[in-house]
């Protein structure tokens, strides 16, 4: 009996073995390249739903905007930090919380019920629950609800108001006595079913409510009788009182200078916020304590002495600047890590330690400056490095958070510097000098930068093992940090150090620790107040007119990132799922069944679920914290190994539609098994398999909206932000066409590369 074989032509056959061996090299070398971590910055993460408006929102420019999110960033700007706006999924703030993806929840975030869960702040606004009907409803008060469909947002303030274990037993009969309470995921959906006429009344925070009613015009009124009243707080992880003080203190700061009210004026915010400062000593005391923050290992600056004593040039400065005042000098020793937080409680008043002013302008209320200083760096007596560029694959020590530090990788670092620390086999960072002299002398560091005074000071108490290198990494002044906005406390320390510039003391002082070739203190110098005035332009809440080119460009770049997880996931998935079919049909038993649940399990449990596992996974399994950037690579994985699994089965059913015969047929004319496979099962594998596989590609594309799980902003989640903005579903019809052109392209090419494969009928 003969047996032909159906053979493509061989510009299919290349075409196909090119497509595959393309997709495996750049899969292994994907999976293979090393994730490269950025480097730690001091970021503040804020999560936020970002279709919850006016606390935060997606405004017409594209960018995320709102109430809380004006009070976070002046926050930063108070501490020095930058700020990080994180939309959220609302159901998943839990999540994203307590695995470290953002620092805390700041989103009109509701107290009341949820005392126990977070460490909050204090509370900022005195938040109600109202009904919105619309304008010709016959429903005037809330017993009017009764066999009504009420809508309320998940997981929200409205929803906990009805059911929660803290509602009131009032609420509950009422709730009971609707036809039926309905969630939606977004105030969006819920103004679509009440419009629609499904739904009759929606119930929410006023402050929302106003917002609401402000842009979508008078189709709708709020109920006078409210549901309930909460406070709004910040809520971060339970424990986290650290990082709480930190925001509250700058918080408090605000409430007392008028920018906290300014902002909820912007926001029609004024009537609703209930911030109150404590009440505060009053500085003004004579017999008041005088406490001074420095690093007790930082000679001459500050330091402990062979009697135990706190001895050094600032502390000698400080002392007689409290002789003067009356005052009582408190010297406080400091984590130097931790001065900023020292400083922003309140257990210090000021940072006094040789501590640089440049880079660090904007982050506190300082003084003039008094000291020049510059950053050298310090080698072994016996070293070969005799300058800079010898530094070139050396091992280089600086102190955490010091002047050095940043005049390697600091924001103002020159560009030579930024080269030359590029240049180190490695850039160490360690607590305390004594500790980077310790690496020096071991040999485990080659070189440490350094203040020059602290260095000069280091070189005559160490001997001759050390000298200084002639060129210098960088110049500064130091100045005296005080918390910012506490001008009082500076001015009054200012003006007696120009008092004992002007009569001899502060030079005796500095004469006294040899430091007075390096002191810039004049008689002339005043500080004098920056008052930085800034026109806060009210915002337009009626959003009604659609800016299509805003529009269009959003929707394009969420396009974009579609497509990217589209490609990627098409890179990824294709080969693993030929080699899980593969498995799938092995004669080796153990191993075919862990294909056969893995495929189980992939096409068992839904797309989102595995997403959302794959991304938490790593931080409650394996207590790893997870990285910002992780976000995407968990979309890609999960993807990649849900539809492998889909792909594994129709290559599977496309390998078993070839005939035995046509096996037989290679085996006689004494083709090998890989032979067989590549040159006659795998093209007719293609053939049969294509038509399952262009549908699961289509569904891959609609199936990218599901990465909004993990915040990842695709186009259908730009879409519905942008609909949020302007109370309109014309964007979420544009996404829609979107996806439909895309999806046509799809299917023109799949029908394309199935005609180009119809070699035979």
């Amino acid at each position: 009996m003969m047996y032909h074989l159906n053979k493509p032509n061989s510009s299919v056959r290349k075409m196909i073995g090119m497509t595959l061996l393309f997709s495996l090299i750049v899969s292994m070398f994907l999976c293979l390249a090393p994730i490269q971590v950025s480097a730690e910055e001091k970021t503040f993460t804020v999560g936020f739903d970002a279709e919850f408006p006016p606390y935060g929102y997606k405004d017409d420019k594209g960018e995320y905007v709102g109430f809380d999110l004006d009070l976070a960033q002046e926050v930063c700007n108070r501490q020095g930090w930058t700020l990080v706006k994180q939309p959220i999924i609302w159901d998943n703030k839990d999540m994203e919380l307590e695995s470290g993806s953002i620092d805390c929840i700041w989103n009109g975030f509701t107290i009341n019920g949820r005392e126990d869960k977070y460490t909050w702040s204090v509370p900022y606004v005195d938040n109600s629950q109202v009904v919105i009907v619309k304008s010709d409803s016959d429903i005037q008060k809330l017993s009017d609800l009764k066999d009504k469909n009420v809508v309320v947002q998940a997981d929200s303030s409205a929803l906990a108001a009805f059911t929660g274990d803290d509602a009131t037993d009032e609420n509950k009969a009422l709730a009971k006595s609707f036809k039926a309470l309905k969630q939606t995921a977004d105030y969006n959906s819920s103004f679509l079913e009440l419009q629609s006429g499904m739904a009759d009344a929606i119930c929410m925070d006023i402050g929302v409510a106003n917002y609401q009613l402000a842009s979508r015009g008078n189709a709708f009124r709020i109920l006078s009788e409210h549901v309930s009243s909460e406070e709004y707080g910040i809520g971060f992880k339970l424990g986290n009182t650290q990082l709480r003080d930190q925001v509250q203190a700058s918080l408090y700061e605000m409430k007392k200078d008028g920018k906290f009210d300014e902002i909820a004026k912007k926001w029609g915010l004024t009537d609703s916020v209930c911030l109150t400062v404590p009440e505060e000593k009053d500085n003004t005391d004579i017999n008041r304590k005088f406490t001074v923050g420095f690093d007790a290992e930082f000679p001459p600056y500050g330091y402990k002495n062979d009697k135990g004593e706190y001895v050094g040039f600032d502390l000698d400065l400080a002392r007689e600047v409290c002789n003067r005042q009356g005052w009582t000098l408190v010297k406080q020793p400091i984590i130097w890590d931790n001065k900023d937080m020292e400083l922003e409680s309140g257990s210090i008043d000021c940072i006094w330690n040789g501590f640089t002013i440049n880079g660090r302008e904007d982050k506190y209320t300082w003084s003039t400056p008094y000291v020049d200083n510059s950053q050298v760096v310090i080698v072994k007596s016996d070293s070969d490095i005799q300058k800079l560029s010898d530094l070139k694959d050396k091992n280089v020590v600086v102190q955490a958070d010091s002047s050095a530090l940043a005049a390697f990788t600091g924001d103002d670092a020159t560009d030579e510097n930024k080269a030359l620390a590029k240049s180190f086999k490695a850039l160490k960072q360690t607590a305390d000098y004594n500790s980077s002299f310790l690496e020096l002398q071991s040999g485990m560091s080659d070189a440490i930068c350094m203040d020059i005074g602290v260095a000069n000071y280091q070189l005559k108490t160490r001997g001759n093992d050390f000298r200084l290198l002639e060129e210098r990494v960088s110049t500064e002044k130091y100045g005296i940090g005080f918390r910012l906005g506490n001008t009082e406390l500076r001015n009054q320390v200012q003006k007696t150090l120009l008092e004992m510039k002007k009569d001899g003391t502060f030079d005796k002082i500095a004469s006294d620790w040899g430091l007075e070739d390096s002191v810039c203190l004049n008689e002339s110098d005043e500080y004098l107040d920056k008052t930085e005035t800034s026109s806060v332009s009210q915002q337009n809440n009626n959003h009604t007119a659609i800016d299509w080119g805003f529009m269009l460009s959003e929707l394009s770049q969420g396009m974009a990132k579609t497509l990217l997880v589209f490609f990627l996931t098409l890179l990824f998935s294709l080969p693993l799922g030929l080699l899980l079919a593969l498995i799938r049909m092995s004669r080796f038993k153990i191993i075919q069944w862990i294909a056969k649940i893995y495929i189980s399990v992939m096409r068992g449990t839904p797309l989102m679920l595995q997403l959302i596992v794959v991304c938490f996974a790593p931080y409650y399994v394996f207590g790893i914290s997870l990285n910002e950037d992780y976000r995407f690579i968990a979309v890609i994985i999960g993807f990649s190994l849900n539809y492998a699994a889909y792909f594994a089965e129709i290559y599977r059913a496309g390998i078993q539609a070839v005939p035995n015969g046509q096996r037989e047929a290679a085996s006689v004319l004494g083709y090998s098994r890989s032979q067989t496979f590549c040159k006659i099962i795998f093209p007719q594998m293609v053939k049969h398999a294509l038509p399952p596989a262009t549908n699961e590609i289509i569904t891959l594309v609609k199936d990218t909206s599901l990465a909004s799980v993990l915040t990842y902003l695709e186009m259908f989640t730009i879409a519905k932000q942008i609909a949020a903005t302007y109370s309109n579903l014309i964007p979420l019809f544009v996404a829609g066409v979107f996806y439909y052109v895309f999806n046509f392209v799809v299917a023109f090419v799949m029908e394309m590369f199935e005609k180009k494969l119809n070699y035979y009928r």
